[in-house]
């Protein structure tokens, strides 16, 4: 009975850790074929994060449990965003137009067991990401060089006294993609056609589940006769009756899947950047309505920061909820070869913006 107890309140905190870790992830293609991808970024507690451009030829070293691991130099310069002190980016672009991004899976990230033997090849979970970016030009190399690194069960600054839990999305600039998830010990790989992705469960169950929405429509409902009873909707959306509107990753991920389909091609990619803001304003949690209390303490989730990857311009679009107003950092701008990363803080807090001079 006392292991049947604590095992009901280990499930108890995982289900509350998951609802105050929510990220979403999509891919929209332009008329011109050009691709940007988007996600959120949502958690229960605050984040330091800054964005960062890391030149070509820089060194890095993996942390692991055992202390250091995978040591890699940086082929491609990459933009993006990274976390707390570690000066490895966690979602961003190269200059390639690849794209990788860590999402949290919590209760189902199974890392590797790190020894003597593979410790050389080891990363953190949110280096993972730094060392696609800095390394890879397609899709194709980084299948070829998963065998060549284990994700190590590390403890990171800043992300609490456990292996921060994630798994990982990379699009090329063509617009393919793939997932990477960390189960029993070892990567899996799924293509990824439609682009999206969220928390847990498994990717593979995601797409599973979508099979429950298929009737989902832009279009509306038609009328029906029912026993000479006429029955027609009240208005637009009709077809969209029945869609999850919750924050879990399920309903996010079906909801992801379909305003990302449903999307109107744009012109080129600076609209399409404009689309998939509005896009991703659909998945914003403002502090309040997804909340936990635990030793008489309530978290608050939220959407801490919203970002773009334009792999045309090679551009890394944000806004943080302090500042809704969108600005970008382009690659092209900077210097590929220096010998030191450029970064500052996502700090900022422009809510309004008096117009009234305009009008006098």
């Amino acid at each position: 009975m006392k292991f049947k107890a604590l095992f009901i309140s280990f499930l108890i905190c995982l289900i509350s850790f998951t609802e105050l870790t929510a990220c979403t992830g999509i891919l929209l293609r332009a008329k011109d074929s050009s691709v940007v991808t988007g996600r959120t970024v949502e958690f229960g507690t605050a984040i330091e994060a800054s964005v960062a451009v890391i030149p070509r030829n820089f060194e890095f070293v993996g942390d692991t449990p055992r202390g250091k691991g995978k040591k890699y130099t940086s082929k491609y310069a990459t933009v993006g965003i990274y976390c707390f002190k570690a000066k490895k980016v966690m979602d961003g672009i190269n200059e390639k137009g690849l794209v990788a991004a860590a999402f949290y899976f919590p209760g189902y990230a199974d890392y590797a067991h790190i020894t003597s033997d593979n410790q050389s090849k080891a990363l953190s979970p949110v280096e993972f990401p730094n060392w696609i970016l800095t390394q890879f030009a397609t899709i194709e190399e980084v299948k070829a060089a998963l065998p060549s690194v284990a994700i190590a069960p590390t403890i990171v600054d800043g992300w609490g006294e456990a292996p921060p839990p994630m798994h990982y999305i990379v699009y090329d600039k063509y617009g393919k993609s793939i997932v990477i998830e960390p189960l029993n010990g070892t990567l899996v790989v799924y293509d990824n056609d439609i682009g999206v992705i969220t928390n847990s469960p498994t990717f593979d169950w995601h797409l599973t589940n979508l099979n429950n929405y298929i009737n989902l429509s832009p279009f509306p409902a038609k009328p029906i006769n029912l026993r000479g009873l006429k029955l027609a909707p009240f208005g637009q959306g009709s077809g969209m009756v029945g869609l999850p509107g919750d924050f879990t990753p399920p309903s996010r991920f079906v909801r992801a899947a379909i305003f990302s389909t449903a999307s109107v091609p744009s012109d080129n990619s600076d609209e399409t950047v404009n689309q998939v803001f509005h896009i991703l304003n659909q998945f914003d949690i403002p502090v309040g309505v997804v909340r936990q209390k635990s030793h008489g303490k309530t978290s608050f989730d939220a959407t801490l920061f919203t970002s773009a990857k334009d792999a045309n311009k090679l551009r890394y679009y944000y806004r943080s909820y302090d500042d809704q107003t969108i600005k970008f950092v382009e690659l092209g701008q900077f210097n590929l070869n220096a010998k030191t990363i450029k970064d500052m803080k996502l700090s900022g807090e422009q809510r309004n913006l008096d117009v009234s001079p305009s009008l006098r």
